[in-house]
């Protein structure tokens, strides 16, 4: 389902599936369930391997890997994650988005991470809200900071409310090339920020250059 996610992504790809942070407004978790009857594991979103898949590879555009999962999650064994990127690495004709919210283990991988990927992670405000068991959000606003590679992303997505100042300076000094901002789309009660604090920050984001995807952007009041 391209673009379920990001407009810029134009194929996904799922050779590790499932993940183990159990978001809140996890909506991969429940689209999965559809899946149950053909994987089981797929359908209780326990990380595993697809190997078959991992010949399947779409070999042109911009591609998501493991949008139905977590690929550097707790549980998801290093030779898996090996595997994925070595596959990555021999198709030099697409690019290859990667998201996490354990972007710490980017470094475990970083000497063998194929040039043609971009590495991203979710940072849905500067406050610790709890709906997550995924590291906290300025443990990964610090691995992202501290990240040396060339195409960096982040997601303000489901965006929860948050100290402007904080988290605007977070975002600059982690050097993103171009962040996504948008606000839940599956009615889970988020703490929601004003829609013009919102503006503000994609404002102030734009003037240092940095690109803005406007995702779902609407008064928090309305469903």
């Amino acid at each position: 389902m391209p673009g379920r996610m990001f407009k810029f992504i134009t194929k996904t790809w799922n050779p590790v599936v499932g993940c183990d942070f159990y978001c809140k407004y996890c909506w991969a978790r429940r689209q999965a369930r559809r899946m149950i009857h053909i994987c089981e594991k797929c359908g209780n979103f326990i990380p595993h391997l697809h190997e078959e898949r991992l010949s399947k590879v779409p070999k042109k555009g911009l591609i998501f890997v493991c949008d139905m999962g977590d690929l550097f999650s707790y549980s998801i064994k290093d030779e898996w994650i090996l595997k994925v990127l070595d596959t990555i690495r021999k198709v030099q004709t697409a690019d290859f988005f990667l998201e996490t919210k354990n972007p710490e283990r980017y470094f475990d991988f970083i000497d063998v991470m194929p040039e043609n990927v971009i590495l991203s992670t979710t940072i849905e405000t500067n406050r610790n809200y709890n709906f997550s068991k995924a590291p906290p959000v300025e443990e990964r606003y610090k691995a992202m900071k501290n990240l040396k590679w060339h195409k960096k992303h982040i997601s303000i997505e489901p965006i929860m409310d948050f100290d402007i100042v904080k988290l605007t300076a977070w975002i600059l000094q982690i050097k993103p090339l171009f962040v996504s901002v948008g606000y839940d789309n599956y009615n889970n009660k988020l703490p929601e920020p004003p829609l013009q604090k919102v503006q503000t920050l994609i404002e102030i984001l734009e003037k240092n250059n940095i690109e803005v995807e406007r995702k779902t952007l609407r008064d928090p009041c309305r469903r």
